[in-house]
């Protein structure tokens, strides 16, 4: 054999980490999806919970209605917990935990599960999101106020570093700031401002000797848009400022802990509910983002699947995002050369401008005070951010195929079917979760065992200086439950409820549409008697409020009064707060499928605090619905009394709050007022109404 040339490998490289990111309904439904997947040629678990389980509740609590089994499992207790592992060697596989604000918790659940199965925590292999800031950023499922969910990360890595070695504790998430309307220096500042302030609480927690091997184990979550050079640059910058960090700030030396290790899920931001099948072909574009440059390769991936701008994904939707990596990994020549952007002038230079720009945004960090205490500049930021790309597209300056281009289309045989092409989860799911809890706290488990480990739990918590995973664990062993262990340290935490970074927004760029929707939004406040008020709100545990904070940034650029008091509202408290506010209209946005059963719950508490009776007729105000809803859905949501739905392809926010507008003209009797010709021709979209 001659020596390999040098722009030839020895031998291929072996394919990454493929997973696809699963889980609905029961622990048990969940565990047969898992072994079907890793039939299918899948070689990790990527664990999808759903949002009780995510910030902390039983099913049977109130926000969990309609939440239990949606957007993923539902883990209540240890018991939930040997069901959805059955049958997988733990102490074989490598399991990814989509977990923040209860990682700990869930965590302690699966080392117990492993240890009553016989396995030595010791071999246990995966990751545990953990990365709380971004949770108050992009995604909402926090649980806790800032200062104690940094000490339980703190805690969670302190404790793995050696009593589980193997594990990633903690993955800095930038890929929900990429989803939050983050620009790729943004998306690497505040992921990098975030590890920095990991680093530094945990600093404070081990030894010091033990502190390079804790900077080992952090790894990353990253997202890769359409726009794949650049992205593929994005992560070569990040790789070049996390050793540096690790060498100027930490002293870390050895090369083994300073390589950056990060897995991905490409970008689900620009996936169209127009024209699904063209998600395809953005999916494949955008895996190539972390799989062509070696240096910068991805070790872990998961691909999302066609569908997701309409609903929850199939088993075959899944199966056919894996084929993608499948066929990448195996069939193409990616892994058998050496990096092939080594040299190259556009690469470098990308990568330079990324560098200098990411170091300028985390210095504005650093004089907030760090990535804590500039968790509402860097909200604002992003819902800046945010708006800037949707007016983009609103102007066709981002050309979006099949949304804002070329948007005559064939009808897509992938949506034929009883289905619609998307799952949908029984709703005896929840009834049955709801019987199951309470039959475990009632009957499965030892009360005064409980009693105890909640105790010393909350003991833990009141001491600064005490590790909370021992006390955490003893928990999952005794069987206490998801609610009970997080509702223990909210008693000791407190609440907390997070910046929404709207009225700190800069104002929208004028342009012809957004003066004459003012104009008529003032033509129509002077016949009211008043300013015209919407309340946009976000009812149940659904944290993705992207969409309504552009909504409320709109709004409020219109001339609107606007009440936006953020996520995780109950039905009963946004009908209050439409009374008592006084509010013309009330907008609602739900992206975790529960709309079937809160829209209908809003329109109920609405006629019943405007005094409407047994609650029964049309709600006192009008009600629209945004999110990612099925025609069939929509159509028993506009039988119930909503007045119009909005989805994905409604892109247009200007064009939608023109119809509101309207919508609230007509409902007051004042649509004698005309609109200008620009508003007429905006208030023409085509919301299911």
């Amino acid at each position: 054999m001659g020596e390999t040339p040098p722009h030839r490998l020895p031998e291929a490289d072996p394919p990454w980490v493929m997973r696809t990111y699963a889980g609905h309904s029961t622990a048990r439904d969940s565990n047969a999806l898992y072994r079907r997947n890793l039939a299918k040629g899948q070689t990790g678990l990527s664990i999808a919970f759903d949002l009780p389980t995510q910030t902390g509740y039983d099913p049977d609590h109130e926000l969990s209605r309609g939440e239990v089994g949606k957007t993923g499992v539902s883990i209540a207790h240890k018991g939930d917990m040997h069901d959805l592992l059955d049958g997988i060697p733990l102490d074989e596989m490598n399991t990814s935990m989509t977990i923040n604000a209860t990682a700990a918790w869930l965590l302690a659940l699966y080392l117990v599960t492993a240890e009553e199965n016989g396995v030595d925590r010791g071999t246990l292999q995966g990751t545990t999101q953990n990365d709380i800031i971004k949770e108050f950023l992009s995604r909402g499922t926090y649980a806790f106020p800032p200062g104690p969910s940094m000490r339980l990360i703190a805690d969670t890595i302190a404790f793995t570093v050696d009593e589980v070695p193997r594990w990633n504790p903690i993955n800095v998430c930038s890929y929900h700031l990429q989803e939050a309307g983050a620009t790729p220096v943004q998306e690497i500042a505040y992921a990098m401002s975030t590890a920095q302030a990991v680093l530094d609480a945990v600093r404070e927690r081990v030894e010091p000797d033990a502190f390079p091997r804790v900077f080992g184990r952090i790894s990353f979550f990253v997202n890769a848009g359409i726009r794949f050079l650049e992205e593929h640059a994005k992560l070569r910058a990040l790789a070049e400022l996390w050793e540096e960090l690790g060498r100027e700030r930490y002293g870390v030396t050895d090369e083994k802990y300073l390589r950056l290790r990060y897995g991905v899920q490409v970008n689900s931001l620009g996936l169209t509910e127009a024209q699904p099948e063209n998600n395809v072909i953005r999916i494949v574009l955008e895996a190539l983002a972390v799989t062509l440059g070696r240096d910068a390769r991805a070790r872990a991936i998961q691909l999302p699947a066609w569908n997701e701008a309409l609903g929850l994904p199939r088993p075959w939707d899944q199966q056919w995002s894996l084929r993608i990596q499948q066929i990448l990994a195996l069939e193409t020549d990616l892994l058998e050369y050496p990096d092939i952007f080594e040299g190259s002038k556009v690469m470098d230079g990308l990568v330079e401008e990324l560098v200098e720009g990411t170091k300028a945004e985390m210095a504005i960090v650093a004089e907030h005070g760090g990535a804590v205490e500039a968790v509402p500049y860097m909200k604002t930021q992003l819902v800046e951010s945010h708006r800037e790309r949707v007016g983009r597209i609103e102007r066709g300056e981002l050309k979006v195929v099949g949304q804002n281009v070329f948007t005559g289309a064939e009808p897509s045989p992938l949506q034929e079917g009883e289905d619609g092409g998307i799952m949908r989860v029984d709703p005896e799911v929840e009834r049955g979760q709801i019987e199951a809890v309470r039959r475990w706290r009632s009957s499965e488990r030892d009360p005064g065992a409980v009693a105890t480990a909640l105790e010393d739990l909350r003991s833990a918590a009141r001491g600064a200086s005490t590790n909370l995973m021992p006390a955490t664990i003893a928990c999952a062993h005794a069987g206490v439950t998801t609610g009970e262990w997080a509702g223990s340290l909210r008693d000791a935490f407190g609440e907390y409820r997070a910046p929404t970074g709207v009225s700190d927004a800069a104002p929208t760029s004028e342009d012809e549409s957004l003066v004459a929707l003012r104009e008529r939004v003032e033509e129509v406040s002077e016949t009211l008697g008043r300013r015209l008020k919407i309340l946009v709100g976000k009812p149940g545990l659904d944290g993705h409020s992207n969409g309504a904070e552009q909504i409320a940034v709109r709004a409020r650029d219109a001339g609107m009064d606007v009440v936006y008091e953020g996520i995780r509202l109950t039905p009963q408290r946004i009908a209050q707060a439409a009374v008592q506010e006084g509010v013309h209209v009330v907008g609602l946005s739900i992206l975790s499928g529960s709309h079937r059963e809160l829209i209908p719950d809003v329109l109920r508490s609405l006629r019943e605090a405007s005094g409407a009776g047994n609650g029964s007729g049309a709600p006192s105000v009008p009600v629209v619905v945004g999110g990612i809803i099925p025609e069939s859905d929509a159509r028993e949501l506009l039988a119930a009394g909503v007045a119009r739905i909005y989805t994905p392809k409604d892109f247009e926010i200007t064009r939608i709050m023109a119809d509101i507008v309207e919508l609230v003209a007509g409902c007051a009797a004042v649509s004698d007022v005309s609109a200008s010709g620009t508003l007429a021709s905006l208030a023409q979209g085509a919301p299911r109404q």
